[in-house]
């Protein structure tokens, strides 16, 4: 008995080591620019084969796998609480986290420490008095492409052709501008409904991405006003853009010229809103005359989501918006709340574009 006792003991501080080990490992290589390009080179080639396996799977793969994954801790776990399986079950977990922290690291984890795409850009001050002035620049194109869109019933957007999206969005991803991207699309449509998506609800969260199996997860019970950027923002991980508030504005690239009207509403949607949350720290009651300024359209659509959210609210989505603004940060990100890093890549695109013209 002592014998096996030790044998899991010595095993146990092995793999407990390796981890340690891979923590201190990827943490090193984060600092290291060639470590950086080979890892974005692998992703070209991961991304490629992984969405080439399961785009043609209708469901979730990437979703079936997290239900296999937490069965295997749950039992894990009760298997840890009993005395007489202990030091098996908890040795077979570390393992576990081992090969589950080394592919995530490999496939996606070391894409957080890429050429922040800002440093691509003029730099530029931000400036209270050119938010304003971009805001009601994106109040009127809202004004004007919500016209051209479909209503349900109750005068709300809705989406007419989710199909027609997602082919526009991996078509708009080949015409991202070459100074600022150079990621190759797939041109193969992983996008896939949530099997999670009840409880999506509940979180806030719109969308994810799954590093196992490069599908973009969205929930397609959200108001329409979301879903068409959800799938930009997502098809922007796609492509290799870990950083959330850059994949937002890989997002809003794809979809700002988009011939889709439901594309192009939603992305001018989603940087109206960006901007009014900036300000809301800054001049709220500039922020809220604006919001009186919306069509009657665009108030309607106002408060589908906030009927939704209403809905939907609870101790999920306060947890959540906690955990991700944590995740957030320990990848060397704004947090979740934070809006400023879009914004600040919003106005140095301007620049550019003013001084390429």
């Amino acid at each position: 008995m002592d014998i096996k006792i030790n044998k899991y003991y010595y095993k146990k501080r092995f793999w407990t080591g390796l981890l340690l080990v891979q923590f201190l490992l990827f943490y090193i290589l984060s600092k290291v620019d060639y470590a950086i390009h080979f890892f974005e080179h692998l992703f070209e080639v991961q991304k490629y084969l992984h969405q080439k396996i399961f785009s043609v799977i209708s469901f979730s793969v990437g979703d079936l796998f997290y239900c296999l994954l937490i069965v295997t801790f749950l039992y894990f776990v009760f298997k840890i609480i009993n005395k007489k399986s202990r030091n098996k079950f908890f040795l077979g977990l570390i393992i576990l986290l081992n090969i589950l922290y080394f592919i995530y690291q490999i496939f996606w984890g070391m894409l957080y420490f890429q050429k922040p795409l800002l440093d691509k850009l003029p730099e530029k001050e931000i400036e209270v008095e050119q938010i304003k002035m971009l805001t009601l620049e994106y109040l009127e194109k809202c004004k004007q492409t919500r016209k051209l869109v479909k209503e349900d019933n109750n005068g709300v957007f809705i989406i007419s052709d989710l199909n027609s999206i997602k082919v526009e969005v991996l078509k708009n991803q080949t015409e991202l501008p070459p100074f600022l991207n150079n990621k190759k699309g797939t041109n193969l449509i992983a996008f896939k409904s949530s099997l999670f998506e009840p409880v999506m609800s509940y979180t806030g969260i719109l969308g994810y991405y799954n590093p196992f199996t490069a599908e973009a997860q969205y929930n397609s019970s959200l108001p329409s006003t979301y879903i068409p950027f959800t799938l930009s923002h997502e098809s922007a991980h796609q492509l290799g853009y870990a950083r959330e508030q850059e994949a937002n504005f890989i997002g809003f690239l794809i979809g700002r010229n988009a011939s889709n009207t439901n594309l192009k509403y939603s992305t001018e949607y989603f940087v109206l809103k960006s901007l009014l949350n900036s300000l809301s720290t800054t001049d709220l009651e500039f922020a809220k005359e604006v919001l009186e300024q919306y069509s009657p359209e665009m108030k309607r659509d106002r408060q589908a989501e906030k009927n939704f959210i209403k809905k939907h609210e609870g101790f999920l989505d306060t947890f959540f918006a906690f955990t991700n603004d944590l995740f957030l940060k320990s990848n060397q990100q704004d947090g979740s709340i934070t809006y400023s890093y879009f914004v600040d890549l919003l106005l140095r695109y301007q620049v550019f574009e003013q001084h390429s013209k």
